[in-house]
């Protein structure tokens, strides 16, 4: 009687091994939570389970780049939505925000809260639960803790610099001065601290739309901007020295200053060039020249004359973004649409006393037709594709979903818009039903435009109606050759944060559905460009299917790939874990079987009870 000698075996698959190469049909035997032989034909009687893997394609479990599932992971360690979609890694700490340095709790100011609630649009309520389970104050204690909770994937940190700035300075300071010499060197100390404990890197921000939630600094921007060039360089060469990474996003309010500080990266200009990871490469809307500067750029300064090392990360999909009326990480863009968002979540007389504010009516038609009519230089810098911001406000490109009346579910807000002005000119036949008549006599004021459209259906609807807006990778017509592009890398997902805006945990299934549509070899690139490239470049021993590796494997029925379109899987779900609703999405058929350290978690329809009931994925440590 042969004794078995590994805990699993799957046979007959395709294999991507994440090298880039093709592939080949083969088994792969797992024991002890990792990958102990491969081959053809291995003995099925050593093992103690058997997945046939006829007709999949098997690849090591799928990196994700850029989350903020930092703020989950303590109320539910599963991690479930990333999972079953084939992501067995996560990286978080990104955009400068992060709960390393523990709760950061001083008098009223609770910086977790008051940073993430307007940058990734997530509410209090939820936040403070996040919060509430912090049971930590330094970064080593983080990193420990994730030993006590049954992790689903592996997880990795960056250290963010807006909680750096506020461990340093405290919140209040740090949005209001310089630090001080004392203060710029504990934030060193900090940050050399962490890299030996093996953190990612820093993470900082300079989108100019990311502002503060609490009073009284609603109109201030998140600690990072506040940051001077001479501290970003000294505390990058901490990075530099330790070869980490460097995650930032580009200061788009002042394009060359945006150029310099990505000059940090040359070894040329600073010794030993810096790994950076920035955002984003997409073909925007209204700016779709603009992702091809990016490239250009980066080429320039990844050549031999400068000697740097970017990449701009990349999104797998259409960048589809939902707005709950105007709240929407899309409007705080623009100023007066700030000042709305910037009111508490339930202060709907708040919202309705600004929305009448003459004052207010006039800076909203300003920002809603600035760029959009008129002869002045922002009109034409529009028309060339050279917008100076990026809000999209054409309402044929507003889709309805979550409409307050039935008949609009589906349509454009401009085919509303038009039914409405014939309907106030007196053609009462344009309401196509009792509840839209009632809608269209509840604009109380005649529409002149698109501008008066909108503030309308704010004042009777506040946040009750949803839209969805395709702001860039439109029809994915230059999705695939961002993702394939050298100075780029897929993972622009931003998981786990915007609940109600966006879902994007699909889009590395997404990357490799459009690889799929050109050829095979183009598949082997992705899978490769999904796993083993990005664990190379953060330094994670993830992503490969070698001997000795942890057994992480994410199986795909090509056939389901290919007949699967994300856009008809995307949803809003209550979860109970927020006691909220959230965006997600479903993969339901594509992935067949996740497994993490060896462990089947997702069998293609469901999870399985060893994800949660004990510790699978890992902290890992940057080498």
């Amino acid at each position: 009687m042969t004794t078995a000698t590994w805990d699993v075996l799957i046979t007959g698959a395709l294999v991507f091994d994440g090298s880039g190469e093709a592939p080949r049909k083969e088994d792969i035997a797992i024991a002890e939570g990792k990958i102990a032989a491969r081959g053809l034909d291995l003995p099925q009687a050593a093992a103690k389970e058997v997945i046939d893997g006829s007709g999949q394609w098997l690849m090591p479990g799928l990196l994700d780049i850029h989350t903020h599932l930092d703020l989950e992971v303590d109320l539910d360690p599963r991690l479930p939505e990333v999972v079953r979609h084939g992501t067995t890694t996560v990286l978080f700490g990104n955009c400068s925000l992060g709960t390393c340095f523990g709760r950061q709790i001083e008098g009223e100011q609770n910086p977790i809260v008051d940073c993430f609630t307007r940058v990734e649009n997530i509410p209090k309520a939820v936040l403070e639960k996040c919060v509430d389970a912090i049971d930590w104050d330094n970064t080593a204690d983080y990193m420990k803790h994730f030993d006590k909770l049954a992790l689903g994937p592996n997880v990795a940190s960056f250290v963010p610099h807006s909680m750096l700035r506020i461990e340093a300075m405290g919140l209040q300071d740090s949005i209001s001065r310089e630090p001080t010499e004392a203060e710029l060197s504990h934030m060193e100390s900090l940050l050399e601290s962490a890299m030996q404990q093996g953190y990612l890197g820093l993470s900082t921000d300079g989108l100019p739309f990311h502002y503060l939630a609490n009073a009284p600094n609603t109109d201030k921007r998140i600690p990072t901007q506040f940051a001077t060039f001479s501290e970003m360089k000294r505390l990058l060469a901490v990075v530099r020295r330790h070869d980490r990474v460097w995650q930032t996003t580009p200061i788009l309010d002042n394009r060359l200053k945006a150029l310099g500080y990505f000059m940090l990266s040359s070894g040329r200009l600073f010794g030993k060039r810096l790994k950076t990871s920035a955002l984003s490469v997409m073909e925007f809307a209204l700016a779709p020249r603009v992702p091809h500067a990016f490239l250009r750029f980066a080429s320039l300064l990844n050549s031999r004359l400068f000697n740097g090392q970017i990449h701009f990360q990349a999104l797998g999909t259409n960048f589809r973004v939902w707005s709950d009326g105007i709240v929407s990480p899309l409007f705080e863009e623009l100023d007066s649409a700030c000042r709305v968002i910037a009111k508490e979540y339930d202060d709907v007389e708040g919202r309705l006393a600004l929305l009448n504010d003459p004052q207010f009516v006039e800076d909203f038609r300003r920002d809603w037709h600035h760029g959009r009519r008129g002869r002045n230089l922002a009109h034409l810098m529009a028309r060339i594709g050279m917008p100076d911001n990026l809000v999209v406000r054409d309402l044929a490109l507003m889709i309805f979903d979550g409409a307050p009346v039935a008949e609009w579910e589906g349509e454009s807000l401009q085919q509303v818009f038009e039914r409405l002005l014939r309907f106030q000119r007196g053609k009462a036949g344009e309401a196509r039903s009792e509840q839209e008549r009632i809608a269209f006599e509840g604009f109380s004021a005649p529409i002149t435009d698109d501008a008066d459209f909108m503030l309308g259906l704010l004042r009777q609807y506040d946040k009750k109606f949803r839209f969805w807006v395709d702001v860039s990778n439109v029809g994915n017509r230059a999705t695939l050759g961002f993702l394939m592009h050298p100075h780029a890398l897929p993972g622009f997902n931003d998981s786990g944060a915007h609940i109600t805006n966006m879902a994007f945990f699909d889009a590395n299934l997404m990357s490799l559905k459009l690889a799929q549509q050109q050829d095979m070899a183009t598949v082997s690139k992705m899978v490769k460009r999904l796993t083993r490239e990005p664990a190379a470049f953060f330094g994670l021993d993830v992503g490969s299917i070698e001997l000795g590796a942890q057994a992480d494997i994410t199986m795909i029925d090509p056939q389901a790939l290919a007949a699967w379109d994300s856009n008809d899987h995307r949803k809003l779900e209550y979860r109970e874990l927020f006691e909220h609703d959230q965006m997600v999405n479903r993969s339901d058929g594509v992935v067949t079987q996740v497994l993490i350290r060896g462990e089947l978690v997702w069998d293609g329809s469901d999870f399985t009870a060893a994800l949660g009931s004990r510790p699978l994925g890992r902290a890992l440590h940057a080498a």
